[in-house]
């Protein structure tokens, strides 16, 4: 027999609290949102939902070690326990044998449309196993400027047993011009979308299960990271523990480091860098610094530490060949590499760094305009200007007004809340990242542990990966993060060195430690390099 309790939640919002089918939270209300959908789903197979929720789109290239997804997608993002794309998303080649469907258990789904605004219409589902919960939720992050749900790594997360729930951010597609006279919209993109979908998505665990969770996670990485980072800020009570990778936690200055680079190879047609040419600098980067770490394995453990000159691949005697760099060529490479800075010195973004050469297509792709994802910061959250023209450009001036009128979107190193009600904050980067750069991350957790204080290790934990793109792919991106961040929360057992893989098809080629910053993964010098258990994690 099923027991019903009334209750009041936030003095208005009245819900029958049980082990409730279904259809029963029909008739649960919010105040200010409507719920637009209540289905209980059978066991079967999942749709393939691509890249909307962080698996690899059908027909992505498969990666190599040191290889990256393509640069400028930012959906890219973690899907469950292992990070990797959704198993549905897998790329099969001419002639290979189509994937096995993912298989999802039953689970109740109801969509919420939310309005904690005038101007606000935030989409949002949650989705709760109808068998075998394991007492908990995870909430799962965007990409880029959001605008779809993220089915993909619902999935991974039901087919491990947690409820689970994602937001569209409130509006519809990823391109910012919803920005545009939309103030409102923007706060719900740039924090209180995922606020409001943590209360609503636990009052209806709570209703369904006739319990709340026992513990609340985040997984989020690229703008699923920021939204970590901010909900540890803004609502330390939300999560118990939070995975946070590639965060673009300083959204305003990642995107004056790429209106930087997009306005600067712009100048003429002859500052773009063809992909051969890019291919050639690689090759050369590899070949003077990927020894240096006592393993060539077409990784660099450290890239800061490679102090290769481009200069070298100089063009003589006026040739334009696909293995040299003309003086405007040149010029584009510096720039990629180099940080942007305001005219006093004070640095705004951190540059990309070495042996992330061949996804550049900043450099390569001879598109007549910026990209729409930095471009927006500026065109449509700081000015409201449709026609602003980019050719404008100025980094000190544009920087400034964004941070005045759009710099709410930053999440900020104060997290003392969240640390001291025992939060765990579990952050990753690809040294390979060419949509963030890598060494926003360092200096982001350098400042969070100077602003926290000591024992930081109790709490946070940054892990570097060679090799490692935006998110996923290259190196070894395949780790259990939220086996990690469970046994962090929930057994008070601190990660050290954390078990990774190399994956192709189906095909484990090599194991590594993935150490925590500062350290490296140190080659002991006998056994084989593919081989996790022959390195060792050390200062450097």
């Amino acid at each position: 027999m099923t027991r019903a309790l009334l209750f009041l939640v936030s003095g208005s919002l009245f819900v029958t609290f049980a082990q409730n089918p279904c259809d029963k939270l029909k008739a649960t209300s919010f105040p200010d949102s409507t719920i637009t959908a209540v289905e209980a789903v059978a066991a079967g197979p999942a749709p393939n939902v691509g890249r909307g929720g962080g698996g690899a789109a059908a027909g992505a290239p498969a990666q190599g070690r040191g290889g990256t997804p393509p640069a400028g997608d930012p959906q890219a993002a973690p899907g469950g326990r292992g990070g990797a794309a959704a198993p549905q998303a897998a790329a099969g080649g001419r002639g290979a044998a189509p994937a096995a469907p993912v298989m999802l258990p039953a689970y109740c789904r109801v969509a919420v449309t939310m309005k904690p605004s005038t101007d606000s219409s935030i989409d949002m589902e949650v989705w709760m196993p109808a068998e075998n919960w394991n007492n908990k939720f995870q909430m799962v992050g965007n990409g880029g400027w959001a605008g779809t749900l993220s089915l993909a790594a619902m999935q991974a997360a039901l087919r491990e047993g947690y409820a689970t729930a994602t937001t569209d951010t409130g509006h519809k597609g990823g391109a910012s011009v919803f920005a545009l006279n939309h103030p409102e919209k923007l706060v719900d993109f740039a924090y209180r979308a995922v606020h409001e979908t943590v209360v609503k998505s636990k009052t209806l665990i709570t209703v369904y299960y006739g319990k709340a969770p026992k513990f609340s996670y985040w997984n989020g990485c690229s703008t699923g990271g920021r939204q970590g980072l901010m909900e540890a800020q803004k609502f330390p009570d939300d999560f118990d523990a939070i995975v946070a990778g590639a965060p673009a936690d300083y959204q305003t200055h990642l995107h004056a480091w790429d209106m930087m680079v997009a306005t600067g190879i712009r100048k003429d047609d002859q500052h773009f860098v063809s992909a051969p040419k890019l291919a050639a600098l690689n090759k050369a980067v590899m070949a003077a610094c990927d020894a240096a770490d006592g393993v060539k394995d077409g990784l660099l453990n450290d890239p800061r530490k490679c102090k290769f000159d481009p200069a070298t691949l100089s063009c003589k005697n006026g040739d334009d060949k696909d293995d040299c760099l003309t003086p405007a060529q040149l010029e584009s490479v510096k720039l990629v590499l180099s940080p942007a800075k305001k005219k006093n010195g004070e640095l705004i973004f951190p540059g990309k760094e070495p042996g992330s050469e061949t996804t550049w297509t900043m450099l390569s792709q001879r598109n007549p305009n910026p990209a729409d994802l930095p471009m927006g910061t500026f065109q449509y959250a700081t000015y409201q200007d449709a026609n602003w023209d980019w050719h404008t450009f100025d980094l000190d001036r544009d920087t400034t007004a964004a941070d005045e009128k759009f710099g709410y979107v930053n999440a900020t190193s104060d997290l003392n809340a969240f640390k001291n009600r025992g939060g765990k904050l579990l952050m990753y980067h690809g040294w390979s990242d060419t949509a963030i750069s890598p060494e926003n991350s360092i200096n982001l957790y350098t400042n969070i542990v100077q602003k926290t204080g000591s024992k930081s290790d109790n709490w946070i934990k940054l892990y570097m990966i060679p090799g490692m793109g935006h998110c996923q792919g290259g190196g070894t991106d395949q780790f259990n993060k939220m086996g990690v961040i469970e046994r962090w929360r929930e057994a008070n057992t601190a990660p050290e060195a954390i078990m990774a893989a190399h994956v192709t098809g189906s095909n484990v080629e090599m194991t590594r430690p993935l150490c925590p910053y500062p350290q490296v993964a140190v080659y002991k010098g006998v056994g084989s390099t593919n081989d996790a258990a022959n390195f060792s994690c050390k200062a450097p």
